[in-house]
């Protein structure tokens, strides 16, 4: 998928690639990574294409070509929902946002509390926790917050449904949008079911370093993550 982003890859031609039927290969794709090879090509997609965007003066149109969109309406689009800023501006903030928006949050839910845990050698930096409706951290978070180490967490008013708690930690040092060569950390806990009679909800998750099998983080993140390091300060983002 990642040498090929630019042309048009179906289910067939990655199934064939893999020396599995296309129904098995589609099966142990979701079961291994939690999201379909669609879903999983889509990801890459926008993430080159933000790195692309940060990186290149190409132009946004030059771009979409490049990471196999006919349309650079459909790009726009598809980019916008998922970082949750046009191309254009994205790369006018450098790759940053200035405010995570959540999703509207009518009325009272449960809290989701537990504990992060991390390798005793890992090299962190902020770490952003949210709660999303599949495994991919795209658009609007139902909740989120940021920690400045690994340790307790909470988040409230959660409404009922199906959850998916994602994290993400990059070296302080780092670029949060440009993280090649960088030891990141991600996690991955749920399907988490959030329903008005089950209580508050309390879990254990755990950071890992990342690999080739994870979807890559769509969302555009906030510069604090940084400063707020640098500052020496703890804050959510939402």
């Amino acid at each position: 998928m990642r040498s090929k982003l630019s042309e048009p890859l179906s289910i067939d031609d990655m199934a064939r690639f893999a020396m599995y039927s296309k129904f098995h290969f589609s099966r142990e794709f979701h079961r291994i990574t939690g999201i379909s090879p669609k879903r999983f090509l889509s990801a890459l997609r926008i993430q080159e294409a933000k790195r692309l965007l940060l990186t290149t003066g190409m132009t946004v149109t030059d771009i979409s070509c490049t990471v196999g969109y006919s349309s650079v309406g459909t790009f726009s689009s598809r980019f916008t929902n998922s970082v949750g800023l046009p191309p254009s501006v994205y790369r006018q903030f450098g790759g940053y946002t200035t405010r995570i928006k959540v999703a509207k949050n009518e009325g009272d839910g449960e809290s989701v509390r537990g504990l992060v845990v991390a390798p005793a050698v890992a090299e962190l930096g902020l770490i952003f926790l949210g709660l999303f409706p599949t495994r991919v951290p795209e658009g609007r978070p139902i909740s989120c917050a940021v920690l400045r180490t690994p340790g307790p967490f909470e988040m409230r008013n959660v409404p009922p449904g199906v959850w998916y708690l994602l994290g993400h930690s990059v070296p302080a040092t780092a670029h949060e949008a440009l993280t090649d060569g960088q030891p990141v950390h991600v996690g991955s806990l749920g399907p988490l079911e959030i329903g008005s009679r089950l209580g508050n909800r309390i879990v254990e998750f755990r950071l890992r370093g990342v690999h080739v099998l994870d979807p890559p983080v769509l969302m555009a993140l906030q510069k604090v993550r940084s400063a707020a390091f640098e500052n020496n300060l703890v804050g959510e983002a939402g």
